[in-house]
């Protein structure tokens, strides 16, 4: 960051911003199939390696096989996304390198030793190695992956918490001091297994699906129905689980993001006793006037559900928008900065880290010192500096409304529908213990169920659009900070002509739409070849 002032084009940071977007959605289309599958073809060969049955040896090498397939693409994506921080984000690089640099490089070193030495094995050992090593590489396959995600995951966590860095004036870099508050934050934590379990939920969607495809094409009738068995089991724990670490996330947002919370609820005026909107007319084409607006219209609301979710207190204090914009105390007397007095301490950090840097070079001691205690007690809000005015920290509402429940209803619905498909499934087991729930139809075994069956192939979408949801929240919610409360986008972002941008934006485009129609094209295929059975 030579320029503690930048001066770049608004088209450049849109296009930038664009094409980041477009490389982590279109990535995120395949790392939680990744994920979910591992999973799945894990669960698969453990029961091999139980029962010895050459069916299991089947059923794990089908999924394996779909596995490789939406692995390979998932490196392909993920390699050009990393990239894009030294091309795209050079000042961002800069600012923090020494600490994000940590845990990608770790998240390297994992893919690049662990996986693809476990993959190989998972491949081409069959037959070549014992039961029990074989069964252990696919595990550490899945775990490999699930390893690299934590790291990457680590990474974002710190983007929307920093902890664990201390700024350099002298380098004009923030340098780490503690790894573990960098690695093991509560914020990363909480962040991992939230993603990690919706992850889940899609493997388990997938392998329903086309499970639920192949019933319905009245072909390979066990190998359905048991990965039926399999899949819903893991969707339902996993859909469960997801509801937890999402609680969690959302208090650990309100905790260091109040603002995106806010904007998640479109709650205006907060308080104590806050209900949670499950519905209400939020435009999602037009921010709306925060300034002027108590709540949105015809809200329906949960009482005191907000409240419990940002502070596990039912009748705790939430901030809204007009508090967070014009400073707030807090029920414990902390005081809670304006937007203003905050842009004024940012400013004078910069101010003093230029001072500082000037006095340094013409060798002034007393007013480096005293420019270096200004900077030091104003750097928590170094990055209000750069802000002009306070609707740039406001997100964009809508957004951030629909995609939160968006997420949360598609949620509920994975849920009652892997509920629902145990049931059916279960439901001989479920009459001999006494639960009489066959008359809901007709005592029908599963392979009859044809209704289910597509929807289970309808859900495979929406689960993505879940998940892709959650993301969205995540990252639009913090603008305008691409580190929170540190640096604003304008402020991060490399000074390229937008033009430029623009065109690898649709060369990014077609190569990664291209990218995902190869890959579906080649999973229908091997759906629709089956798996291969042995003499």
């Amino acid at each position: 960051m030579n320029n503690l002032f930048l001066d770049i084009t608004t088209g450049t940071i849109d296009w930038s911003r664009a094409q980041f977007a477009l490389t982590a959605i279109y990535h995120w289309l395949f790392v939680p199939l990744t994920l979910g599958l591992a999973i799945i073809m894990g669960i698969a060969e453990t029961c091999y390696y139980r029962t010895g049955r050459q069916f299991w040896k089947t059923t794990a090498r089908f999924w394996q096989k779909l596995f490789g397939v939406n692995f390979a693409m998932g490196v392909a994506t993920g390699i050009i996304l990393e990239f894009e921080f030294g091309t795209n984000w050079s000042n961002y690089s800069w600012f923090v390198g020494d600490i994000f640099g940590a845990p990608l490089a770790i998240e390297g070193i994992v893919a690049f030793f662990m996986e693809s030495t476990f993959v190989a094995v998972m491949y081409f050992g069959w037959n070549k190695v014992s039961r029990g090593f074989h069964l252990a590489s696919t595990w550490l396959t899945g775990l490999g992956a699930t390893i690299s995600a934590w790291w990457i995951l680590v990474a974002n966590a710190w983007m929307q918490y920093p902890v664990g860095c201390e700024f350099n004036p002298i380098t004009m870099r923030n340098e780490m001091v503690s790894f573990l508050d960098v690695a093991l934050s509560p914020f990363a934590i909480d962040k991992f297994c939230h993603t990690v379990t919706s992850s889940w939920i899609i493997g388990a969607v997938f392998t329903v699906a086309v499970s639920c495809w192949y019933l319905l094409k009245k072909r390979e009738q066990e190998l359905a129905t048991e990965s039926i068995k399999i899949g819903a089991s893991v969707g339902l724990v996993a859909s469960l689980l997801a509801a937890i670490t999402g609680h969690s996330s959302a208090y650990q947002v309100a905790q260091v993001q109040p603002m995106k919370l806010a904007a998640m609820e479109a709650l205006y005026e907060g308080g104590t006793d806050q209900s949670l909107t499950i519905a209400a007319w939020v435009n999602p084409f037009e921010q709306p006037n925060y300034e002027n607006s108590d709540e949105a219209p015809l809200r329906i609301a949960a009482p005191y559900a907000l409240s419990f979710l940002a502070t596990n207190d039912f009748h705790g204090y939430v901030p809204g928008i007009h508090q967070l914009l014009k400073g707030y105390t807090r029920p414990d007397g902390t005081k809670e900065l304006s937007v203003e007095e905050k842009i004024k301490r940012g400013r004078a950090a910069i101010y003093a880290l230029m001072t500082y840097r000037n006095a340094t070079k013409a060798g002034s001691e007393e007013v480096k010192q005293m420019s270096l205690k200004t900077l030091r007690e104003n750097m928590p809000y170094f990055g209000y500096g750069y802000i002009k005015s306070a609707d740039q920290l406001v997100p964009y509402i809508p957004v951030c409304f629909w995609s939160f429940r968006i997420m949360v209803g598609l949620g509920c619905l994975f849920i009652v529908f892997f509920a629902l498909v145990l049931v059916i499934t279960y439901q001989e087991k479920l009459k001999q213990m006494g639960i009489a729930v066959g008359k809901l139809w007709k005592n029908m075994p599963l392979s009859e169920h044809r209704y289910l069956h597509m929807a289970a192939i309808a859900l495979v979408p929406l689960a993505y659009i879940a998940s892709e949801a959650g993301w969205i929240v995540a990252e639009m919610g913090r603008q305008p900070w691409t580190i929170q409360d540190m640096l604003p986008t304008w402020a991060a972002v490399s000074d390229l002509h937008a033009g430029s941008v623009a065109l690898t934006f649709f060369i990014f485009l077609a190569l990664f739409t291209t990218m995902l129609a190869v890959e579906i094209n080649i999973l229908f295929k091997q759906i629709k070849k089956g798996p291969e059975h042995e003499g």
